[in-house]
């Protein structure tokens, strides 16, 4: 028998070690400041040019902080390197799972990313970086160069659809794999919240790396409520003795 295929579930728990902060949980952004859930609403971000003013400024101060890869990232990373069959499905926009050295093929983006930006009316894609140097050059809400169109990041922001195939491949991931592990995430946004059950009918081995409860923790084969930075490490590392 070869090693059990391994699926990935991160939420924003997965990348607050690297400076980013979550939204949901005890200290999220959130419950800081209720009004800052309008920078990422589509609806508000369209219609105000002072709401895409503060989501550029929000974007910017995460960037200049240049986050990197924690503990939790590099060992998923080093699962996969390792041999063990391995596909993410992550609710961050971050890209931090490829800067760990995931291959971009086996990561899927729900939520999009924040790495690239792309114009709501001709569709022309460009880097953040290069965005982010507009604003800092004195244009708080920068239009698309090819058309003048609004330029947003190329994230699924409240009120947006997901990606119709990306959420079919995760699907199929959750569906296939063997363990499934949420981390980090509080599995409370749908449609995405559902592919942990999906994934426990299908037969996997769930597992549920988080603080806070979640609904589906009555599902899990184990609930794990140590810190991810040190918790996920050590369950990956068992997991990788087990199927050796």
């Amino acid at each position: 028998m070869g090693k059990p295929l391994v699926a990935v579930f991160s939420g924003a728990g997965m990348s607050t070690d690297s400076g980013i902060p979550d939204y949901r949980g005890p200290q999220g952004l959130w419950r800081r400041d209720p009004d800052a859930e309008k920078l990422v609403t589509y609806e508000y971000y369209m219609a105000d040019p002072e709401i895409r003013r503060r989501s550029w400024l929000m974007r910017a101060e995460v960037w200049a902080a240049a986050p990197q890869p924690n503990a939790a990232h590099l060992a998923v990373a080093e699962l996969e390197r390792g041999g063990t069959p391995v596909r993410v499905i992550t609710q961050n926009v971050d890209g931090l799972h490829q800067l760990a050295g995931m291959p971009a093929r086996k990561v899927f983006e729900l939520h999009g990313t924040a790495r690239s930006v792309v114009c709501t009316g001709c569709g022309a894609r460009s880097e953040t970086s290069e965005v982010l140097a507009r604003v800092a050059a004195g244009e708080p809400d920068p239009p698309c160069s090819a058309c003048g169109g609004v330029l947003k990041t190329a994230t699924v922001m409240f009120g947006q659809r997901l990606d119709p195939e990306v959420l079919g491949r995760a699907m199929a991931v959750a569906k296939g794999s063997q363990v499934f592990i949420a981390v980090g995430t509080s599995l409370q946004v749908q449609p995405a919240a559902s592919l942990a059950g999906m994934a426990a009918e299908a037969g996997a081995r769930l597992i549920i790396v988080n603080a806070e409860e979640t609904p589906y923790d009555a599902l899990a084969d184990e609930v794990v409520r140590e810190p991810i930075g040190t918790a996920l490490p050590a369950l990956l590392t068992r997991i990788a003795a087990e199927g050796a």
